[in-house]
């Protein structure tokens, strides 16, 4: 899907967006929308190296639902979607469905 592939462990992630319109009917704008904390995994890096150069395996897989620190990540655009480079140190869980 993506044309990023994140290097060591760094991981890709789409932002799911939580729902605009409350029970009440009431929309809430864009501007008063905190950022979401939860998404869905899209690309994984390598991991990163220890101390002797050997790979460390990622915990994190392409697909899972996670949820990462609220001011972590870099943002990116890719294929016009807002999506977010994420150190997996920055991920706090792995929402099970």
């Amino acid at each position: 899907m993506s044309k990023i592939k994140p290097l060591a462990d760094y991981l890709l992630i789409e932002p799911l967006q939580k729902e605009t319109t409350l029970p009440s009917g009431i929309v809430i704008p864009d501007t008063a929308k905190e950022k979401p904390q939860e998404g869905r995994v899209v690309e994984v890096g390598p991991g990163k190296r220890d101390e002797d150069g050997k790979r460390m395996e990622m915990e994190i897989k392409v697909g899972d639902r996670v949820m990462y620190k609220k001011w972590g990540g870099t943002e990116v655009k890719v294929e016009g979607k807002e999506m977010l480079l994420v150190k997996e140190e920055d991920v706090l869980a792995i929402v099970e469905e």
